[in-house]
């Protein structure tokens, strides 16, 4: 009966399959995982303010940057930054001074934000304190939106030009020191500073044709039913019942490493190259043992306001004893902003999975199926820790042996929470399975159907934060999950519940940087 359990299995990674739009989307934002392997460069958030020279209450003038200058995040570029002082920095807006408040003062929340885009004080101590916390992305955001506000404001650019050169983004910072020199009310002493800096991203060789990254990982899981055995430890087989035979506890050992290539191409689309290999290896049930190896290459571009990425994956997984299986899949997945709280993503994707028979899996290739899939998402920000997200999918498996052709429906709510101190997410996904032909091997007076209803919590935190000694820079992140699946059926064969727990640690190396 192990044959069966096999082939059950591989069609449960096939349906899992056709989702692979909405996670390579989700880059999105983060990888929401991704985003936690990859850490600022050390150095982000080691400098301090430097002092400011005040002339008048008109006026504010930068210091200028010293001959040797000191590097930041690469670019061999002093930090360029307005005055902090005992009771905060300070910007001289329209002849008004404005105080940029130290940490120590009340944080602004994002939610602030959304009410009141225009205050000036507000955004400005918002941007001010998630540059300290190395949240470019929003310091960044906003110093543009005050700069459309107040576009004769010189002292709000260069603040923005500072960020830039600490966020590495040497193409913007170039972009910004062009509308600098074309203020009028730039000073003398201001345009030799932001000359330097010119001559200083100009003279590096420029960002690399091809970055180069390597990921490592390794965890264990314990699950009480890693074979979905039935409630009733029952199955059928040609109408009769008989005892399940595989056992249900065990647990599962895999390291994983991952090899990536990216390349940009223009301002807006970027070329990525992916070799992967894991190994998974349990310790009651050694003939589940397997290696995968996997090939990905994907193409992101924008238009407009989407964000478009074509892809192309293969990947081919050798069983210890069971039939190994070989699939390509390709798709499109999209992306767009609806505003500053809303997003969408959609996503169409096809494959094409095989399987080898072999001694003990005769009818693997009976499995052999064309897949189509959609799906459609819905990104909500509550705020800058609180964010959510909705997916609907379906998809449709057409087998070589019309029993095991089948339709999918999926729906998945998903609850983010990235704290300072650590990153939890709580996700509940529903999936409808529905299969077209009678399987007499099993049961000849009804056709398959079912539900899973899967939920899990995961929870990543750096190393570093609970071993210092062990992860310095906190670039090892600790993961810990935790699911439960339940499954109902009109045929007792998949009638089970199942829960897993889960730890791993990941890291990601910049190779070339």
């Amino acid at each position: 009966m192990k044959k069966k359990t096999k082939k059950i299995r591989r069609k449960k990674i096939v349906k899992k399959s056709n989702n692979f739009p909405g996670i390579l989307i989700g880059s999105l934002a983060l990888i929401i995982f991704s985003s936690l392997s990859i850490s600022l460069p050390s150095n982000a958030l080691s400098k301090k303010f430097s002092e400011a020279k005040k002339t008048s209450k008109q006026e504010t003038i930068m210091e200028r940057p010293k001959k040797n200058l000191s590097d930041i995040n690469g670019l061999g570029i002093t930090e360029f930054l307005v005055a902090e002082e005992t009771n905060g920095s300070k910007l001289i807006i329209n002849g008004e001074e404005k105080v940029i408040p130290n940490p120590t003062e009340k944080n602004i929340t994002y939610m602030q934000i959304l009410q009141n885009p225009n205050d000036l004080d507000l955004n400005l101590k918002y941007a001010r304190q998630q540059g300290k916390q190395g949240n470019y992305k929003q310091t960044i955001a906003t110093l543009e939106r005050l700069g459309m506000l107040y576009p004769d404001n010189v002292e709000i650019r260069l603040y923005l030009l500072s960020v830039l050169v600490q966020a590495d983004s040497p193409d913007k910072a170039l972009t910004i020191i062009g509308e600098i020199k074309e203020s009028e009310d730039l000073s003398e002493d201001d345009l030799l500073t932001v000359n330097e800096i010119e001559e200083e991203i100009k003279s590096r060789k420029g960002p690399k044709l091809w970055n180069f990254y390597a990921d490592i990982g390794i965890g264990a899981i314990q699950s009480n039913n890693v074979n979905s055995v039935s409630r009733t430890r029952l199955q059928s087989s040609s109408d009769e019942l008989i005892e399940f035979g595989s056992p249900m506890h065990d647990r599962t050992y895999s390291e994983s490493l991952g090899l990536t290539a990216t390349r940009s191409i223009g301002e807006a689309s970027s070329f990525m190259i992916n070799l992967s290999v894991s190994d998974s290896a349990q310790v009651t049930e050694t003939t589940d043992d397997f290696e995968s190896y996997g090939f990905t290459l994907s193409f992101d571009t924008t238009i407009g306001n989407q964000s478009l990425s074509p892809y192309y994956m293969l990947s081919k997984t050798d069983y210890q004893d069971d039939a190994d299986s070989f699939s390509m899949m390709a798709g499109i997945g999209g992306f767009f902003s609806f505003n500053d709280r809303n997003a969408f993503s959609y996503g169409y994707s096809y494959s094409d999975s095989k399987n080898n028979k072999n001694s003990t899996d005769e009818t693997a290739r009976e499995t052999n199926s064309i897949g189509h899939g959609v799906t459609l998402g819905h990104d909500f920000t509550f705020n800058e820790i609180i964010s959510s997200s909705i997916g609907l999918g379906y998809s449709i498996s057409e087998a070589e042996v019309g029993t095991n052709d089948f339709e999918t429906y999926d729906f998945n709510l998903r609850l983010n929470l990235a704290y300072p101190w650590a990153y939890i997410s709580v996700g509940r996904a529903l999936s409808f399975n529905d299969y077209t032909h009678i399987d007499t091997s099993i049961n000849s007076s009804r056709i398959r159907s079912d539900y899973t209803d899967t939920f899990d919590l995961m929870v990543t935190k750096a190393l570093g934060d609970i071993l210092p000694f062990l992860d310095r820079n906190k670039s090892i992140f600790v993961n810990l999950a935790y699911e439960k699946v339940f499954s109902e059926a009109n045929i007792i064969n998949y009638d089970y519940d199942a829960e897993s727990l889960s730890v791993s640690l990941s890291k990601s190396f910049h190779l070339n940087k």
